[in-house]
């Protein structure tokens, strides 16, 4: 328990609710700029099948070379369940759903389920991502992709 009142705790649990918002959207669109205004410089990533990534930049790289040109992509978040450490320090874990598609074809790659583990930290009066793991529960695969 945190010595937060229940209001700063719902400001809080609503600003983490917009970055995440706003993550989603900016992988969708590809605004690579805001993307990586939303992490930490000492972000950390580690989703299944992947290398752990140690910082928002290898991060966001990795991200741009998976997601970026050819792939049109659709992430759903929902159902967060924030829990504080302190009034600067919160974990979250987010009901996921992504689609991607082949931007040439539309022709769906992943449709995957599952949950986002992540940490945040509210760093000069704004909260970050400091981490995030990505646990699927199902992925369904398009047999091209299966080939790959």
């Amino acid at each position: 328990m945190t010595d937060m009142s229940d209001i700063e705790r719902l400001i809080a649990i609503e600003d983490i609710r917009v970055l995440k918002s706003r993550r989603d959207r900016a992988c969708d669109t590809k605004d690579w700029d805001l993307y990586r205004a939303l992490h930490a410089d000492d972000h950390v990533s580690h989703n299944q099948g992947f290398e752990r990534w140690d910082s928002a930049d290898i991060m966001i790289e990795n991200v741009k070379a998976l997601l970026g040109k050819g792939r049109t992509t659709v992430h759903h978040s929902h159902t967060p369940d924030i829990t504080f450490e302190s009034a600067t320090k919160a974990k979250g874990i987010w009901g996921m759903e992504d689609l991607i598609f082949d931007s040439e074809t539309e022709e769906l790659l992943i449709h995957g389920f599952g949950f986002y583990h992540e940490t945040y930290e509210k760093r000069d009066g704004k909260w970050l991502f400091t981490s995030r793991q990505l646990k699927r529960t199902l992925v369904r695969t398009s047999p091209e992709t299966k080939k790959a």
